[in-house]
């Protein structure tokens, strides 16, 4: 049956335009790309962390945001028009105010939890929900940017995966989830009214689902509405393990029933939850795009058909036994949209030839004027040695320039210069600059001045959430005015016994070279883990462990992810 027509959620609107987000040459990965080129798609079709994510379809254009947690800048936007080919087309957070932070940077797994996006009256609104302070939302007509600065909702703590709803009687909801970190309890749904200007709240915050028994930390609550049934997509069983749930009632506040509408089956695909119910724009097909927890690699994104039975449930993805409980598919026909359109993927190398950095960077925390230059006259990056602790570890600061990993087989390379500080023709020592893996585990390969010159390190620690220190593995003097090429190739090498379920073991091995062809294997493997909510990242840093009226810096030629 064909419910586009009734399902309120969805503003069938014009195709906003995207001349100004288009680029000229396609960008396709070398490590990944889902686009299988016959018509059909692989999973997952964003094979990087964009945790929780969430989507909306605007005419004939989709628009995706995700979790962010404490990376600056958050809340991304990607941008599609067939749900197979995505591009990162900007940000909702450029930096976060001090009213929508509980807590100094970096802070780890912290600020932007499970977010929604929504179309209405003309204008895009995602909502998020702060564990520690509450309800936040951001607004704008264009989902490019810029978006307005974040209005406080409602404020509590333990309120997250937050979902807005407008009703056709004028009436307004935000559906949501509890963190039994703060709240105390899990496992339980939760609503509350709001202002139709989605502003503020209306009343008291109500319990609407106690899934204790059958839906253990069920969350991620997603609210639409057909006809006159009300319906909430959540999460349960916990992210690594869990499935898809799916509850229904004629009345927001309930009672609900509940049905569970995909789990892992036999597939390799675990936990397959979380995400978002989308149709396509002449409203004959739907379609569910949820995550996948892969350790290290964080929580990539998949594309599964959802169908509709005549009992008003839906299935996602195949039901191969008809019991009305779908599992994943690894590979499927692409959604009719009408259109056939290229293969373009989220940006990943970098050549630094413009005056801000690209999309797909990110700081550990709200950015400082001060901690890079984009020189694009030359092409290049610059990075500025800071003293932002004081922690000596890399895992401590807030000027890591780092992005997603884009696969879960890759390289990254990059063409670097190190000029640290000099004074009296003598260099200053205590900076140090390079390439680095960031998780729990991290590791580095660094250029480093010291007393009686120039160095290059590796460093590591193992679970440096739990305060471990920072160690030394390697050290070798180096000409210090010749360009250096760093490198990293990350390998997933699978679970080393058989038997074990986890299937997402990866190291990273850091190697040099002072010709950009011939490199030399630098250390020792370093041991990929996740980082707080998030996936292991990659990227630059320079910091030095002294105050000063001047710095040090690193200049970054260009940065690529190659097979």
């Amino acid at each position: 049956m064909n419910l586009s027509k009734r399902i309120t959620f969805l503003t069938l609107a014009a195709a906003f335009s995207l001349g100004a987000m288009a680029d000229s040459k396609p960008y396709i990965s070398q490590v990944w790309s889902p686009d299988l080129g016959n018509g059909q798609y692989k999973n997952p079709v964003i094979n990087a962390d964009y945790s929780d994510p969430d989507v909306v379809r605007v005419g004939d254009d989709y628009y995706m945001t995700a979790s962010s947690f404490c990376d600056i800048p958050g809340l991304p936007i990607l941008h599609s028009k067939d749900l197979v080919n995505w591009t990162l087309i900007g940000h909702a957070i450029a930096e976060m105010p001090e009213y929508a932070q509980a807590a100094p940077d970096p802070s780890h797994g912290n600020h932007v939890w499970a977010p929604s996006i929504r179309y209405h009256n003309g204008e895009f609104y995602i909502y998020y929900g702060d564990p520690d302070l509450g309800i936040f939302m951001t607004k704008t007509k264009n989902p490019a940017g810029p978006w307005e600065p974040l209005v406080h909702v409602y404020k509590a703590k333990g309120v997250i995966d937050t979902c807005p709803f407008w009703d056709e009687d004028g009436k307004a909801y935000i559906a949501h989830g509890y963190a039994g970190s703060r709240a105390g309890v899990k496992s339980i749904l939760g609503m509350i009214e709001m202002t139709p200007d989605g502003k503020s709240t209306i009343g008291q915050d109500r319990v609407i689902y106690d899934g204790h028994i059958e839906n253990e930390t069920i969350e991620g609550a997603k609210m639409y509405k057909v006809g006159d049934w009300y319906y909430i997509f959540s999460p349960a069983g916990g992210v690594a393990t869990g499935w898809q749930e799916v509850l229904r009632s004629k009345s927001p506040w309930g009672p609900y029933e509940v049905r569970n509408v995909m789990d892992q089956g036999n597939t390799p695909v675990n936990g397959p939850h979380q995400g978002a119910w989308v149709d396509t724009p002449d409203g004959q097909e739907h379609w569910f795009l949820h995550f996948q927890d892969k350790g290290p690699y964080g929580r990539v994104v998949h594309l599964q058909p959802m169908t509709w039975n005549n009992d008003g449930w839906p299935v996602i993805g195949v039901d191969p036994d008809g019991d009305g409980r779908g599992e994943p598919v690894m590979k499927y026909r692409k959604p009719n949209v009408g259109k056939t359109y290229p293969a373009v993927n989220p940006v990943e190398s970098d050549e630094f030839d413009s005056t801000t950095l690209g999309l797909q960077w990110q700081w550990k925390g709200n950015p400082n004027a001060l901690w890079h230059f984009c020189e694009a006259n030359t092409g290049t990056l610059r990075l500025f040695s800071q003293k932002t602790t004081d922690s000596p570890r890399l895992y401590d600061a807030s000027n890591l320039l780092l992005q997603k990993f884009p696969a879960e087989n890759f390289t990254a390379t990059t063409k670097v210069q190190f000029h640290p500080r000099k004074r009296n023709g003598k260099i200053d020592a205590g900076e140090r600059a390079g390439l680095a893996v960031m998780g729990y585990n991290y590791g580095a390969i660094a250029i480093n001045s010291r007393a009686d010159g120039i160095y290059l390190t590796e460093v590591m620690a193992e679970s440096a959430n739990k305060g471990k220190e920072e160690k030394e593995i390697k050290a070798v003097k180096i000409d210090g005015d010749k360009p250096l090429y760093l490198r990293v190739t990350v390998k997933n090498i699978g679970p080393k016994n058989p038997k074990e379920k986890d299937d997402f073991k990866g190291q990273a091995v850091f190697s040099y070279s002072f010709d950009g062809k011939k490199f030399t294997e630098f250390g020792e493997p370093l041991k990929l883990t996740s980082g707080h909510w998030i996936g292991s990242k990659v990227g630059l840093f320079c910091v030095r462990d002294w105050e000063s009226n001047d710095s040090g810096w690193l200049d970054v030629d260009w940065f690529r992810i190659t097979k």
